[in-house]
């Protein structure tokens, strides 16, 4: 099959989206498809990369994020290229400017799409509207949200019960939709990979072998909540000196959290390359996030996959990675949050029990699991479009014989 992925974002830059898209894009080509992507292009002009078949079209800054950017609807000198791939299927990942290509090229040359929401987008209205106009912005972005993933695709992904329930009850949507989580590349994730390496970062940045490390990797915003975990720390640290907190990852409240915490038990490694994300994992003895606008918490997923038992705030995202007590806890307060973590510092026989179950269940996230579920999702949009096809030929026929 020769499938084309379009994505705004795409490495280097690092997010849920990106991991998503990479891992889906490997576990394919391991199955013997082809695969293309298009995208933006990080910096300068657009570009194709022939080995990799990563197709980089020219953006400008969006004004959001700073590495948010924005392309031109249209880029002829792309649709040139694509022409030659002779695509079966379109996978777009995003409701944005090339979500808008991928949306038109599908029209123009009948080519089936599937569409995966991978944003809850309510939960970012905040830094457009600058909190005026608030209940009339949702409802554009609900008629907008319906428009992009409704009545323009062949088929709907999205990765948890959390977002189904967004289209479902909330939108009101009667289509099909497929829940499927996102997938991970397990193998990479192993800690017995990075024993040596481990020793060395923990050495680089200042930490010892008695310190008991919090890690938390996201993207570092208010929508977050990680403000939440910091004041929490202070708490556990005053009886608990060597339980430590990094956090991994950048973003636009970054320089800001690191002015107001100069608890030298909280280390801000900022943003980090991303084939060395899963080393970084190794940092942790528990993963921690109060975050409460994820579509599925994929950092999650990567956490259990490198042994750490996980305590998370309760959220719809973490329902199908995070068994409670088993490997890991979910908390409602922030007295549970605390009490949980410290009673996972002070049972080793209890920790030792939960990393091993963290590791164990995260087998329900590979990506060979995750790649024939997606493709499934493709043959059903490849019939239904050729049914649709065969429908207007026959009414065509009806119409020459009038």
């Amino acid at each position: 099959m020769r499938i084309g992925i379009f994505t705004d974002t795409y490495t280097p830059y690092i997010s849920g989206v990106v991991t998503s898209v990479v891992t889906l894009k490997k576990a394919l080509e391991k199955m013997g498809h082809e695969v293309y992507v298009v995208t933006i292009a990080v910096n300068g002009k657009h570009s194709y990369d022939e080995k990799e078949k990563v197709l980089r079209v020219t953006g400008i800054e969006s004004g959001l994020y700073k590495d948010v950017k924005i392309s031109t609807i249209y880029p002829l000198y792309a649709l040139k290229k694509m022409r030659k791939w002779n695509l079966d299927v379109i996978h777009s990942h995003t409701e944005g400017s090339i979500g808008t290509f991928s949306r038109i090229i599908s029209k123009q040359y009948d080519i089936p799409l599937v569409h995966t929401y991978h944003t809850m987008y309510e939960d970012y209205m905040y830094l457009v509207t600058k909190g005026l106009f608030d209940k009339p912005a949702k409802k554009l972005l609900e008629y907008l949200t319906t428009f992009y993933c409704d009545k323009m695709v062949s088929e709907l992904i999205v990765p948890t019960k959390k977002t189904y329930d967004l289209f479902k009850v909330k939108y009101g949507i009667k289509r099909d939709i497929h829940i499927i989580p996102t997938g991970i590349d397990i193998k990479k994730f192993d800690k017995n990979k990075y024993i040596n390496d481990v020793y060395k970062l923990k050495e680089s940045i200042g930490l010892n072998k008695n310190d008991f490390i919090l890690l938390l990797v996201s993207r570092i915003s208010s929508e977050k909540n990680i403000e939440f975990i910091i004041k929490n720390h202070n708490v556990i640290n005053k009886k608990y000196k060597n339980i430590k907190l990094v956090i991994v990852g950048d973003g636009p409240i970054l320089e800001d959290l690191i002015k107001k915490n100069k608890n030298e038990n909280i280390i801000f490694l900022g943003k980090v390359p991303w084939d060395q994300i899963p080393l970084y994992y190794q940092l942790g003895d528990i993963f921690v996030t109060a975050s409460k606008t994820e579509t599925q918490g994929l950092t999650v997923n990567e956490a259990l996959a490198a042994s750490l038992p996980v305590v998370c705030i309760e959220d719809e995202s973490y329902k199908y990675s995070v068994i409670d007590s088993y490997n890991g806890y979910i908390f409602k307060k922030k007295k549970e949050y605390i009490d949980k973590v410290i009673s996972l510092y002070k049972d080793k026989e209890l920790y030792n029990s939960m990393s091993k179950q963290a590791e164990d269940f995260s087998s329900n996230f590979s990506q060979e699991r995750f790649a024939d579920s997606i493709l499934e999702v493709y043959k059903k949009a490849i019939d239904k479009e050729r049914i649709s096809l065969f429908d207007k030929i026959k009414n065509i026929i009806k119409g020459v014989k009038k």
